[in-house]
Order: C-alpha cells, then structure tokens, then sequence
C-alpha cells in the first residue's frame, strides 16, 4: 500500500496556482483586485506581448510595510478578514492565496511604499523561491511586475494561447474591474500603445459608454430600481441592439464582475420575448446587496456566487429589466443602415447612354405614345435601373395641424410597397415596417386581455403518457414537478427511469410530450436548479406560441392599407410598450433627420 506523506510547500503551492493562475489574464484579475482593495484611486497596468512576455500593475493605494510584504507572500494571509465571518467579506480579495500562487509560478517582483515612508521596499521571488530584497524607489503605493508565466512548468506553458488571446482576455478583465469602479482611474498601455485611459470620478453611464461603445449610451434606458435591501443599476440596452453572442453582457454583484448562470439566465428571461433565441442583449448591470445574502466563497476565481434567495433575486432583477425597457423601448436603436444610406445617389452630371439615347432624337412637342392614347401602360424606359416602376402611394402633404406636431412617430403620407409606412414627423422622416410593428401591437393586446394565461391552462390527457429518460433527468424533473404545474404542466415519476405525463398546457397539446421534457431538463443541467428555469424554458415556449398568434393575427406585408388605418397604427405604437421592435428584436421603425435628408442633397 503507497504511503501517506505530506507534499512539499513549492507543489502545494503551485497545485493551489493551478485553481488561481490559469492564464496570465486571471493572475491580472487578482493584482488589480488588490489594487482596489487597497483603495488606490490610479490604476496603471502594463502588458508585455498579451501577458506572456509581461505584466505589471502600479497603484497609489495604501501599500504596505517590509514586514505585511514578507507575510503577503505566504499562502493564506490577508488583510481583508478582520474576523472569521467570511460571509460578510465585504472586498474583491479574501483568500490569502493569489500572490503566492503567482510567485511560485513566475518570476514575482513586489515594491511597495506606505503613504509617509521615506523609501519603499523590494522583495523578487522567482518561481518559489526567493532571489533578493532591499530598498527601491517608488512613489507611495505598490508595483507588482510578472514575468516568464510557467517557464519552468512547460507542461503547462504549451496549454497557453497566442499572445493575441491572452492579450484580449487581459484587456476584458481590466474593462469589466474598471466599469465597476468609476471612481478609479485606470491605464492600460499594451507594449508601446496606450490602449485604455479612463480618469477617476466619472459617472457610472459615462464609463460604461467609454468600455462597451457610445452606441449603449444612446441605445439604452437607464436601470434604477431598490427593493427592500436589494438594488439594481445600470444600462439595458433596447433589444433592437443586440448582438450574436453573450459576451456584452457586464454582471456585478456587489461591485464584484462575476459570469454567473443565474443573472445571465435572469437577463435571457427579461428580453425572452422581444430577441430571437439566437440572438443576445447588451447591458451592464450592477447588483448590490447584503454580503450575507450572497456566498463570493464558490470558487477559487471568485467569479461565481451563490444567492441565498435565488428565486427572489431573479425575479427582482426580471421584473427591473421588464419595467425599465417598457417605459423606455418604444423608440427603435437602429438609425438607417449607413451602408444602404450610402447607395442613395444624387443625380449625375452626365446622363447615362440609355437616357441619353431616350433624350436624343425625340420631338419633345408632341406627347408619348402612351400619353396621346391615354394609355395607363407603368412608367417605363431603356434603362430599368434608373426609371423602374413606382410602387407606391401618397396622400397629399397637408401642413401639420399644430396637435399633430407632438407625434413622435408622426403622420402617414403614403405606403411603398404595400410594406412600409412613410410618415413625417416634425423632425424627421419615419419608416414602418407595418408587419412587424402590427405584430408586436397584437401580442401586447393578448397580453393584456389575459392570452398568456389561457395558453398556459392545463389540457388533460385522455391517456397518460410515459416518458423512458435517464434516472438523473428524472431526479430533476421530479424536483421541479411544483413549479411546472403552475404553468400547466402535470408530471410525476413513474420509476426510476420514467416520468409520467398527465396534462400538458394547453396551447401546447398537440406537441411532443418527450420532447418538451428534454428540453426542460436539458435547460435545468444547463442553469441549475436553484434558478427556476425549467419553469422559464417553459414559460418561453408559452410565448412562442403567443408570438405566433401575433403573427397570424396581424397585418401582412404587401397589404393595402388607407391613410386612417396607417394613422391608427402609429398611434397605438406610440402608446404600446416594447413597440420599437418587433417579437423578434428587429426594428419596427426608423427615422431619417431632416438634417440626413438635406445631406443627401447637398443642402447641409
């Protein structure tokens, strides 16, 4: 039998690097953390080929002595556990185990200065072991510079990515510690180029808008919302700004970025029915509540956390989201494409040969052809790209009646194609869509008028039906068993191995009973149980079918309408919440400035 022994401290400590130090990027994490936990008002970090060569953080926060720096370094020693209640951790680092983690495996040089000292202190430590230590010159505060990352644990070097991936894994740690601080000032400068350069004080919307792109700003709405202990902030972008994939979603928890399924799941559920599934909101979105409602104690990374009422934090967050885009949606976040603004063209100087041989020859003292006969024969010509058919139909442009000027989406003047509806406005010209606008209206009056409800009553089946399923989806479908039957869907276990469908909802009837579990368990492996999105995965399919009784019920493109019908519908988007986008986060409308119409002419 192989005999027990203890393991030497350099192996403890580069197995506890192993859970802390992945990549040069999470090594980063825990420096700027400090920094912060330091109360440093200035961050200045330095990266040298994406981390791999380099990295080094400078901070004026409240640095320590020769004798905190000696002790710093050994495995589970911190200033930030006053007491032993952990669950009231109130800073970015408790641990005690980042910076020895990383001395063990790099080359380590710690500098640092108190506030009042006449000289700073210097201590190196390569891969473990140390090397030197004396005085160093510094301004008060502390620098910490990283070097060689695995070089001598190769087996773990070669599991590195290119300097390119580690340097925007680096550049994404230091954007989201930044956007939850903008009282820090911070600098990133990547070999000889200054990458990011926010100063300190700045306005939470302001910081956000420098690190996620202008574009957030003005295609948000504010988020403000407290509940009892628990508040929310933020930007919500519209759901007519999305994008393909979820990595512009910015989660905090107690000024703590962390990716965790529930919020993420939280967020899918708010914009569930205003974004196509593959598509993602763009947010940032700040949580604060009291630390012992909350367990940072998960994981090593500290990027994940655990709610102590999961259900009301979720439904909190869903309800602030729903709530703000509401008030504020009913504007559309997309401008005309400038790619198509682009295609508009003024008229040439030179006509082209096909209107130059129309032009050439003709008696213009007589009329056409067509005109003499009285003929209603479509506007034709040589050349169909430059005088195809019309499709469309105008009202004449009676001046705006003084009550008509406060309409944001203005009046109808005509319809192209059967599909859009062009209205002015007092400032501007406005696009509709009018299928997708009509079915977004519809959708609202189901809502309204209680169809959700009535698609999610129970439809009994006439003969139970046996689903065969592994033993652990079983597990878990049984746990979510209550929660599933408010929605209208009647399971119970039926053996180990097989789950028992007794009703389904009724809007979903003629579906497939086992196919609908799957997805359901399919969704609790992926989010967890504790986070009620069985029920959600549900409770979309619900919407879906809603979705497609919009979709029915609603005005088709190509579709005639009269100028009162074209008015009627502007109204009611005007009035109708999450009227901006369509059920699939499309824009229902846009506007043209006046300002844009001019330039097209050369008027501006």
């Amino acid at each position: 039998m192989p005999t027990i022994r203890r393991l030497p401290e350099h192996l403890v400590n580069r197995i506890a690097a192993g859970e802390v130090v992945e990549r040069p990027a999470a090594a980063l994490k825990e420096l700027v953390e400090n920094a912060v936990d330091a109360g440093a008002t200035r961050i200045a970090i330095r990266l040298v080929e994406g981390g791999l060569g380099s990295f080094e953080v400078t901070d004026d926060g409240c640095a320590m002595t020769p004798e905190e720096m000696t002790l710093a370094l050994e495995r589970h020693a911190t200033s930030k556990l006053p007491d032993e209640a952990i669950e009231q951790v109130a800073t970015l680092g408790f641990r005690g185990e980042a910076l020895p983690s990383i001395a063990s495996v790099a080359r380590f040089t710690l500098e640092s200065r108190p506030h009042g000292a006449a000289q700073g202190w210097k201590r190196v430590v390569d891969h473990g072991a140390l090397v030197s230590e004396g005085p160093a010159a510094l301004p008060p505060g502390t620098r910490v510079r990283v070097e060689q990352v695995f070089a001598r644990i190769p087996a773990r070097r070669k599991f590195l990515r290119t300097p390119r991936s580690e340097y925007a894994a680096s550049l994404d740690v230091v954007r989201r510690l930044a956007m939850a601080r903008p009282d820090i000032g911070f600098t990133l400068d990547h070999g000889e180029r200054r990458v990011l350069g926010l100063q300190p004080g700045e306005a939470l919307a302001d910081r956000v808008a420098q690190i996620v792109g202008r574009e957030l700003k003005d295609n948000g709405v504010a988020i403000e919302l407290e509940r009892d202990a628990i508040r929310l902030t933020g930007i919500a972008g519209l759901p007519t700004y999305n994008r393909g994939i979820a990595d512009h979603q910015y989660l905090f928890v107690n000024g703590r970025p962390v990716k965790d399924r529930l919020l993420a799941g939280a967020v899918r559920g708010a914009y569930s029915d205003m974004l196509a599934r593959d598509r993602h909101a763009v947010l940032a979105l700040f949580l604060t509540l009291p630390p012992g409602d909350v367990d940072v104690n998960v994981h090593p990374a500290k990027t994940e956390v655990r709610f102590r009422d999961a259900q009301a934090v979720r439904g909190f967050i869903v309800s602030g989201l729903r709530r703000a885009l509401a008030t504020g949606d009913r504007r559309s976040a997309q401008s005309p494409d400038a790619a198509a603004m682009e295609r508009w063209q003024r008229e040439r100087d030179e006509p082209s040969p096909a209107l130059r041989s129309i032009f050439e020859g003709r008696d213009w003292s007589r009329p056409s052809a067509s005109v003499a006969e009285g003929a209603a024969s479509p506007w034709r010509s040589a050349d169909p790209q430059s005088m195809a058919e019309p499709q469309g139909r105008a009202e004449p442009a009676a001046p705006l009646a003084p009550e008509e000027r406060a309409y944001p989406l203005g009046i109808a003047r005509g319809q192209v194609a059967n599909t859009y509806i062009v209205a002015e406005a007092e400032d501007g010209l406005v696009l509709v869509d009018q299928h997708a606008a009509h079915e977004r209206l519809v959708l609202e009056r189901l809502r309204a008028a209680g169809a959700g409800e009535a698609a999610a009553r129970s439809q009994a089946l006439l003969m139970p039906d046996v689903v065969e399923l592994e033993e652990p989806a079983c597990d878990r479908l049984e746990e979510a068993a209550e929660r599933l039957v408010q929605l209208g869907l009647a399971i119970e276990r039926f053996g180990p191995t097989a789950m028992l469908v007794r009703a389904l909802p009724h809007s979903l009837r003629n579906g497939d009973p086992e196919k609908l579990l799957r997805d359901i368990d399919d969704d609790l492996v992926k989010h967890g149980q504790d986070e009620d999105k069985g029920a959600l995965l549900l409770s979309e399919k619900l919407e879906l079918v809603l979705a497609t009784m919009a979709c029915h019920g609603s005005v088709r493109a190509g579709r005639v309408l009269s100028v009162a019908e074209m008015n009627a519908l502007l109204r009611e988007m005007e009035a109708t919440p999450r009227s901006g986008q369509c059920n699939h986060g499309r824009p229902t409308w846009v506007k043209l400035s006046m300002e844009d119409v001019e330039k097209l002419f050369g008027r501006h």
